[in-house]
């Protein structure tokens, strides 16, 4: 007779032979992850506390503020004759019922791209059609209730530009005696409200073609420029006016109120900007309004958001899960700009809040910003895309490459009207026009100076930002198969005048030249060495690859062959790289010495960590604020400990209440090139490439426990964990 154990051992052993059986018929369920949603149990003190939102090209702030629901508008390019980058105004959302706090949530679906305010009666959905420049609020109720809308405006009236005010537009540090923004126009009919800003016949490009003495540029995005919109809902009223005040600045009103109490309400915001005349402007928003289908149109725009997320990831828990989920959040902001015509700006991106809430002292309207709105900082911008290569979204790119695209005229009249030079040349803090700044120009310049020399002791000579981008663009087709035909042109005027310009007899010398805006009057700055070598090599490549003509693959080579070496001294018997084989003085704390590591990838390890750890300008300007990029520089150098404790402090969450909130430190809050340089380095930590060869996690600690996948080049995805 078999025992009651045997019986049991048996059925065990039979159990599991089963169990085994059955794990190797069934496939392996792929890691499936959609990021978390953040989520809020309380109201906010004021927008400083208020939760981005958005898709397309359009940006809002979300808070529940007294009861009520705010929200701020925003749409990329919409400037103003200042080269202001406005807000679309300020809406508030009253309902009859009120909230019940003790089941109150705020919640941004980040997987879907949506927001809501709900308790456990209620719930608020706040969306953007990524395809469509729509916005769509939804109300749903258990019971019947009223709302209230408020559409607020602080353009209501002319307002004078303050002198610290002036930051926010081109005029920057010295704004024209009775500078302007002017005021909007407002329509109201029974049911919607018609809003929009347009531009004076005099705009800062008149003023800035002027004062640099060139003329007959063909490209002027400002010129007749009307930005605004519609707000409609069914079965509203409107009330009339009113007059009030938030965060110190004055504001009108119009108020709408539903005509019945339902369960359901709905309403709309379009949000429109076209150069030309009312009537084609009104024409252009009405035939947007016309596509909407809010149902359709939800869930085709949740598709992308969905789909958009599925192109790479990286999740962590434990000393990890801070810094991968401020990563996600962030790329979720910068997706909400995906179709943008306009690069995503460092400097708030389409989120910024009530500057008083940055600032105390800056007591200005919500248009503020320090650093422009239509000025583009390359030095900071391209910290915001370089990431987007790993991360697979090569369709954000295109905004900033186009950007350089459409002013590539003006900067080839550039380089032959002041310097009777080929090619094209871009210089830094440059206008949507393709003209440096009006103040950073220089306002009271000596006769002497070249007038296509700013006046400035940051910005003169500082010429090679633009090689950044055209690296960008050039990685972007071998990593994804971006078509980047039409940017070959830009890529190659680029690289032209600086051979043009810097050539003597058979060699190339960089001087005059500008390593970043921090070592000036510089000879062969190892930073615009590195990256001509390195477009000049990636062009190269291209060219090979689609079969261009021997004479430019020969042409190509033969410039890579003139450029100088990248530089290098002895500091305590250790070799580094130096900044540049001289310079006149130092004006800045950024680290050009250490540009051939990143972004160029052109150094010797030995000899790059001599750099990191033994330059005394590198130590002394060790940091993680802003665009500072120590962070980045440790990861390429796989110092897991040094890109840990960097990149810990770079992507910890900010001071305010969304977490991906980070800023002002050296430009504006939200900062985007804080969290751009922060995705950066993170990336760097998890996922590197050499001579072809991919290595996982170079500069990851191993008690960091982390998930990821990312881009490499020729098409490659890659997995890992840790």
């Amino acid at each position: 007779m078999i025992s009651k154990l045997m019986m049991s051992k048996l059925a065990h052993s039979r159990l599991l032979c089963f169990s085994v059986l059955l794990f190797i018929l069934l496939p392996v369920q792929a890691f499936r992850w959609y990021p978390e949603d953040e989520v809020w149990t309380s109201p906010s003190l004021n927008s400083a506390g208020s939760m981005p939102v958005g898709g397309g090209s359009i940006g809002l702030n979300l808070w529940v503020e007294n009861g009520d629901i705010w929200i701020y508008m925003a749409k990329d390019g919409a400037f103003d004759e200042n080269n202001t980058l406005l807000k679309q105004g300020r809406l508030r959302i009253h309902l009859s019922e009120p909230f019940d706090l003790a089941s109150f949530r705020q919640r941004l679906v980040v997987r879907d791209g949506y927001a809501e305010v709900l308790d456990r009666d209620k719930r608020i959905r706040l969306w953007v059609d990524v395809f469509r420049p729509v916005i769509h609020l939804d109300i749903y109720s258990r019971h019947k209730i009223n709302a209230t809308y408020d559409y607020q405006s602080w353009r209501y009236r002319d307002r004078t530009i303050a002198r610290k005010e002036s930051f926010q537009c081109s005029y920057k540090f010295r704004v024209p005696k009775g500078c302007l923004t002017h005021r909007d126009t407002v329509f109201s009919t029974p049911s919607s409200l018609l809003f929009f800003h347009r531009n004076a016949d005099s705009t800062v490009f008149e003023a800035t073609e002027a004062q640099q003495k060139i003329r007959g540029l063909s490209y002027n995005p400002l010129s007749r420029l009307i930005s605004g919109g519609m707000m409609e809902a069914d079965s509203i009223r409107f009330l009339g006016n009113y007059d009030g005040s938030y965060a110190g600045t004055d504001y009108r009103a119009w108020r709408f109120a539903t005509t019945t109490a339902l369960r359901e309400h709905h309403l709309t915001v379009t949000l429109f900007n076209r150069q030309g005349t009312p009537e084609e402007w009104r024409q252009g928003l009405d035939a947007i309004r016309q596509q909407i289908r809010p149902k359709h149109d939800f869930r085709q725009s949740c598709r992308w958001w969905r789909s958009y997320w599925r192109r790479s990831y990286i999740v962590g828990t434990g000393k990890a899960r801070e810094v991968a989920r401020n990563y996600t959040l962030f790329r979720y902001m910068m997706g909400c700009n995906a179709k943008g015509e306009w690069p995503t700006k460092f400097n708030g991106g389409l989120f910024t809040f009530d500057p008083v809430y940055v600032d105390s002292t800056y007591t200005f309207t919500p248009d503020f910003r320090r650093w422009g709105g239509g000025t583009f900082t390359a030095q900071n911008q391209r910290l915001l895309y370089w990431p987007l290569l790993k991360s697979g979204d090569y369709d954000l790119l295109i905004p900033q490459l186009e950007f350089y695209r459409r002013i590539l005229p003006t900067a080839e009249k550039r380089a032959s009207t002041y310097f009777h030079k080929k090619g094209a040349y871009f210089t830094e803090q440059i206008e949507n026009f393709g003209l440096p700044e009006h103040d950073e120009y220089g306002l009271h310049r000596p006769d002497s100076l070249n007038a296509g020399i700013q006046d400035n002791a940051w910005l003169a000579y500082t010429w090679d930002t633009v090689l950044e981008f055209c690296e960008m663009a050039l990685e972007a087709h071998q990593y994804g198969g971006l078509d980047i035909t039409k940017y070959i042109p830009w890529i190659r005027q680029t690289l032209l005048f600086f051979q043009d310009y810097y050539t003597q007899g058979d060699s190339i010398v960089l001087y005059p030249g500008s390593a970043c805006e921090t070592y000036k009057l510089t000879r062969n700055a190892s930073n615009t060495i590195a990256g001509l070598r390195r477009v000049a090599m990636s062009l190269k490549d291209y060219c090979l690859s689609t079969k261009a003509s021997l004479s430019t693959i020969d042409s190509i080579s033969s410039f890579i062959r003139r450029l100088p070496r990248i530089p290098l001294r002895t500091i305590n018997g250790y070799t580094m790289i130096a900044p540049a084989e001289q310079w006149k003085e130092i004006k800045n704390t950024e680290l050009p010495q250490l540009y051939p590591v990143f972004p160029w990838r052109l150094f010797d390890m030995t000899i790059a960590r001599n750099t990191y750890f033994h330059d005394p300008h590198v130590i002394a300007h060790q940091g993680y604020t802003g665009w500072e990029q120590t962070n980045i520089f440790a990861a390429c150098l796989r110092l897991p400990e040094e890109a840990a404790r960097w990149t810990s402090l770079k992507l910890k969450s900010g001071p305010y209440r969304f977490p991906a909130f980070w800023g002002p430190g050296y430009d504006w809050s939200p900062d985007f090139n804080h969290g751009g340089s922060g995705m950066i380095g993170l990336q760097e930590m998890l996922l590197q490439e050499e001579n072809g060869k991919i290595i996982r996690f170079p500069a990851c600690p191993k008690d960091w426990h982390i998930r990821f996948k990312l881009h490499s080049g020729n098409g490659k995805i890659v997995k890992g964990k840790q």
